[in-house]
């Protein structure tokens, strides 16, 4: 459906820079400068991606300069002082990467991100070759549909479906990605489930439900 963010493959970016195993520590904070960005895949042979790169990663390099190893290896992690040393990506890169597939859920990409503390992912195929990469700014994109596009989603995917002869037609209001919900239906043990269908409509930031279940009365004849 256009304009609903669903997969990975969605809001990722195709061109990626990577380097080598091989590529020398100078390499790697160059092209970082140079593409702005904060992290860079390391792949080998065709394109398989073996680990990623981080500015987190060459900071050791600065911070132990002028340090004691011996006084610092009773401060710190040992890989931080082996990155210390490190000369080429190879050295410096935390693997195994965390990846993702092109075709994975958004809010699958997001649990990663966050189980894992990293801030983007590279993207890769069945035989683990890069495809892209997405990052957590990628990932909010799915907040900027359009207000009309997520109530459509709502009414077709949620009321229509929890909702079919409601008492009173169900009308589906989004504000600010907020999305309210208003009517009379006929089993009140519902709204729980549309809530959590609706949180779970890509867009939306919050659900106010104000669903009301009971019969209608009739006039007087």
């Amino acid at each position: 459906m256009p304009g609903s963010p669903r997969t990975v493959s969605d809001v990722m970016t195709h061109t990626v820079v990577s380097v080598g195993r091989e590529a020398p520590f100078r390499e790697v904070v160059q092209l970082m400068e140079e593409w702005k960005v904060s992290a860079l895949p390391v792949l080998e042979g065709e394109g398989r991606v073996v680990g990623v790169v981080s500015e987190a990663d060459l900071l050791p390099k600065e911070e132990f300069r002028d340090s004691s190893p011996d006084r610092l290896a009773r401060r710190r992690r040992l890989d931080d002082l082996a990155k210390a040393g490190a000369l080429s990506a190879g050295e410096l890169m935390s693997a195994p990467a965390v990846t993702v597939h092109a075709g994975a859920p958004v809010a699958e990409a997001a649990r990663v991100m966050a189980q894992h503390r990293v801030k983007r992912l590279p993207v890769v195929d069945g035989q683990g070759l890069l495809e892209g990469i997405v990052s957590r700014s990628d990932l909010l994109k799915v907040f900027l549909r359009s207000e009309e596009d997520i109530a459509d989603e709502v009414r077709r995917e949620v009321v229509a479906l929890l909702f079919p002869a409601p008492l009173e037609p169900v009308r589906v209001g989004v504000h600010d990605g907020v999305v309210t919900l208003t009517g009379r239906i006929r089993d009140a043990s519902l709204v729980p489930v549309a809530v959590r269908m609706v949180r779970a409509v890509e867009g939306v930031v919050d659900v106010e439900c104000d669903l009301t279940a009971g019969s209608v009365r009739s006039g007087p004849r």
